[in-house]
């Protein structure tokens, strides 16, 4: 097997940079034993990924990819799984804490993230390639125009940073946007002070109508009546903790 083909519907762009796939992988953290990569495509990080983590596999979607793979890297084929990672049950590859990797598919790379934090006891790092808006998003602080639910909901359970900007030319085929490659490391919260379900309602009511304040976007989820000092405030001017506190009072 020579190649594999790109497929639009699996939003594959194949990273084509060597250097740059290095770079990511150089990025996560060496002391890891387990190592997930989530659509390694042909290879490229894997490669890297292989020799250095004692425990490492890679999941892909495209039975195509998987097959590349077991006959460039026969020795490791067991290595390699035919799986769709959104649908792998928490413990299925990994009963341990294990990290994520990947060139991820734009349009899955937001319900990746969301697994991370159903599965945040066990996934302690990852290092990830994204539309460089996505990245963005996701490590925005308060106060920011990119600061949003995806931004929140990530904070209360990892420390984030942006780590650099990929172009377009070094994928096949290239998208049309920027890419951007951050790293996320699970914080010391085991779990939020107040109901998290409510939690994330309150974070998504106020962002769902952002331009508001947040005494006419909580409305959904607050009694009539309900006053807090947060009110006057837009909901990107809160913090995660801010949130925390506002969910508190809510529920009491």
């Amino acid at each position: 097997m020579d190649k594999v083909s790109p497929k639009k519907q699996l939003g594959q762009h194949f990273l084509t940079d060597s250097s740059i796939a290095q770079h990511i992988v150089d990025s996560l953290s060496k002391e890891h034993q387990n190592v997930m990569e989530i659509g390694p495509g042909m290879g490229v990080l894997t490669r890297f990924l292989l020799n250095r983590h004692p425990n490492f596999k890679a999941v892909d979607v495209d039975q195509e990819s998987v097959q590349y793979l077991k006959f460039h890297y026969p020795e490791s084929e067991n290595n390699f799984l035919y799986a769709d990672f959104l649908r792998l049950k928490e413990g299925e590859v990994f009963q341990e804490e294990y990290a994520i990797i990947g060139n991820f598919p734009y349009n899955i790379s937001s319900q990746i993230l969301f697994k991370m934090l159903d599965e945040r006891n066990q996934v302690t790092e990852l290092v990830g390639m994204f539309q460089r808006e996505v990245a963005r998003r996701v490590i925005s602080p308060p106060g920011n125009k990119d600061y949003g639910i995806l931004s929140v909901l990530i904070q209360a359970f990892y420390t984030g940073e942006y780590l650099f900007t990929v172009n377009e030319g070094s994928f096949n085929p290239p998208p049309k946007v920027k890419s951007g490659v951050i790293r996320l490391k699970r914080n010391e919260v085991k779990s939020l002070p107040c109901d998290e379900t409510r939690f994330i309602r309150v974070v998504k009511a106020g962002f769902n109508q952002r331009r508001k304040t947040l005494r006419n976007a909580l409305k959904p989820v607050t009694k009539p009546g309900f006053q807090h000092e947060f009110l006057d405030k837009r909901a990107e001017q809160l913090s995660v903790d801010d949130f925390v506190q506002l969910t508190l009072a809510i529920e009491e």
